[in-house]
């Protein structure tokens, strides 16, 4: 979460005019993250309570590619996932616009960000069921969305970044796009369906070691169920060093698989997934730090992540693969 784009009281006043939630109180920047602009709200409610809220502007996204995001939440949230859904007008309408930006109300939901440091293995096993459920909670999701960081991004991206590369790296990048199109062409029984795209651990909330909150849900994508679930591993189950925190590991795979159980060719695929997954965000984090895109926004300077982090687990995800339960 971030601010790249200013909100003013007269700004929130205006949106709010639309809405029976209350008077504002208070709204204040909610600094970190990358891709979007993000307030939280205060609001008194006519019986005179305050209640917070939470205000995303889409910085990348148009109005065009957010009724995905929207009817997804809605439909997760209904169906028991813990993810933000957004509220409607009086006119049942929930998109709305801010400064040229789409724009949307959601509640601010209770519970804990949890650092990397203090993951234990009961929080990743409260995250593999809360996983699992999301996924089974999408399974008849009627919109299909391809990933704007997918397949066909990563072997453009990896081809045009590797001139700026060290050959080793450029060769491990491509080896690896490689063998995710193998693994596609081989037309395994990997289940598809909506995935998060992004659930690292500073996208969950917590109340103790139970996940309370699924939060930034808008890199959700139609794909193979198992590669969210890599993308998790890889992030919540590593050591510094880019090594797998096996027992953490064990917990996520076994608590994800009690809810939806994989199958014989998940198990197949997995310490590829596991890679493919680095790779994925290895190359993300790589292209801003070579300045290929400029980091920022209207002069906002963006936060990067060391993309070596990624590198380290991509290697350490080739030299010990680890297998499914």
């Amino acid at each position: 979460m971030a601010v790249y784009t200013e909100v003013t009281a007269q700004d929130l006043n205006r949106l709010l005019a639309d809405f029976d939630l209350g008077t504002l109180v208070a709204h204040k920047g909610i600094e970190g993250g990358i891709e979007n602009t993000n307030y939280f709200v205060t609001l008194k409610s006519p019986a005179g309570l305050e209640q917070e809220f939470v205000l995303t502007l889409f910085e990348e996204f148009t109005l065009d590619e957010m009724p995905f995001f929207v009817e997804l939440t809605c439909w997760l949230a209904e169906r028991g996932s813990p993810v933000p859904a957004p509220f409607k007008d009086r006119d049942g309408i929930a998109l709305k616009q801010l400064h040229g930006r789409p724009a949307l109300l959601l509640p601010r939901f209770g519970g804990q960000h949890v650092s990397q440091t203090e993951l234990s293995p009961a929080h990743c096993s409260s995250a593999g069921a809360a996983l699992a459920q999301l996924h089974l909670a999408g399974s008849e999701f009627y919109l299909h969305r391809q990933a704007h960081r997918g397949v066909f991004w990563w072997r453009r991206e990896s081809q045009q970044i590797a001139r700026l590369l060290p050959e080793d790296e450029a060769q491990l990048l491509s080896t690896e796009v490689r063998n995710f199109d193998a693994l596609r062409a081989a037309k395994l029984d990997l289940p598809m369906g909506v995935i998060h795209g992004d659930l690292f651990h500073d996208n969950a909330l917590f109340n103790g070691t139970d996940v309370s909150a699924i939060l930034d849900v808008y890199n959700a994508a139609t794909a193979y169920l198992l590669y969210d679930l890599a993308i998790v591993a890889n992030d919540w189950c590593t050591k510094p060093d880019g090594s797998i925190d096996t027992e953490r590991e064990a917990a996520l795979l076994q608590a994800y698989n009690a809810v939806r159980p994989f199958t014989d060719d998940e198990r197949q695929v997995w310490s590829q997934l596991t890679r493919t997954a680095a790779m994925r965000f290895w190359l993300s984090r790589l292209i801003p730090w070579l300045g290929i895109e400029q980091a920022g926004r209207q002069g906002v300077e963006m936060k990067l992540k060391n993309p070596d982090e990624l590198k380290r687990i991509l290697l350490h995800r080739i030299e010990q693969p680890s297998q499914l339960p």
